[in-house]
């Protein structure tokens, strides 16, 4: 008991603020971020990898950078994670120009302008809504499986700070396996506050990743199928052994819950 006593009366340090939603400290997940305009390449990260710190679609990143696929990137590199304003805004300056210039003569340019498009009206209804259909479309994902067995600890959590996926508990060793047919487009421990990470691109739509693993058994480019084990569980950069789960739908975080099966 003495022991014990004096184990606790020598913490310096105070606890680590642990956020409700997770085991992990609100430091490393503020930490674990990408914010800002530009963002500069560091050893061992992916383009998946700094598109998923900063939460957009890696077409997304990959086009404002002028990066065609396999997305090649390397150590210093700067990345734009924002589209330039400059072009806009000169493009509005040219516009006001026009408008200065030409007011006395502008009203009947604008009449028969307003006249082809109401002519166009129908067509250029049907052409947008193909368009939308288009964009809206989503791959689907024939069958979803668990990634590990075991009793979920933390949900999935819209908060600013909240859990991006879902924690399933269990034991060191455990198998993680993939949810779904896809290839491995990140495996490593760049990413501070997921520890051993494994990210799976299913399709042009879905991403899962796969955290905390006490090591990792595939690599990248690695093309996986559903139920294959791709690591093993532990803590790395956790609190307790567990898995952190997660789904992203086009870059964005969505709630793994919705399609794994009940």
């Amino acid at each position: 008991m003495i022991l014990a006593l004096n184990g606790c009366s020598s913490r310096n340090k105070p606890a680590p603020v642990v956020d409700v939603q997770g085991s992990l400290p609100l430091s490393q997940r503020l930490k674990n971020s990408v914010s800002g305009t530009e963002y500069i390449v560091k050893k061992g990260e992916t383009l998946y990898s700094i598109a998923w710190r900063a939460d957009v679609d890696i077409r997304t990143l990959a086009k404002i950078n002028n990066i065609k696929a396999p997305y090649n990137i390397y150590p210093q590199q700067k990345l734009m994670l924002t589209k330039r304003k400059l072009n806009a805004n000169l493009k509005s300056q040219k516009n006001k120009t026009f408008n200065t210039s030409k007011q006395k003569v502008i009203k009947k340019p604008i009449a028969q302008k307003k006249k082809q498009e109401y002519g166009k009206n129908v067509a250029d209804e049907k052409i947008s809504k193909k368009v939308l259909q288009h964009a809206a479309f989503s791959q689907k994902i024939r069958k979803w499986r668990w990634p590990a067995k075991g009793k979920v600890i933390h949900n999935f959590s819209t908060t600013k700070q909240g859990n991006k996926g879902i924690d399933i508990a269990g034991r060191r060793g455990d198998s993680v396996k993939a949810t779904a047919d896809g290839k491995v487009v990140y495996a490593g421990d760049a990413l501070q506050g997921y520890g051993k990470l494994v990210i799976v691109k299913h399709n042009e739509d879905y991403l899962s990743a796969y955290a905390h693993n006490d090591h990792i058994l595939v690599k990248e480019q690695q093309v996986v199928k559903a139920g294959q084990v791709i690591a093993k569980m532990g803590d790395t950069d956790a609190e307790r052994v567990m898995l952190h789960f997660e789904v992203r739908f086009r870059g964005k975080s969505v709630n793994p819950m919705k399609y794994l099966p009940k």
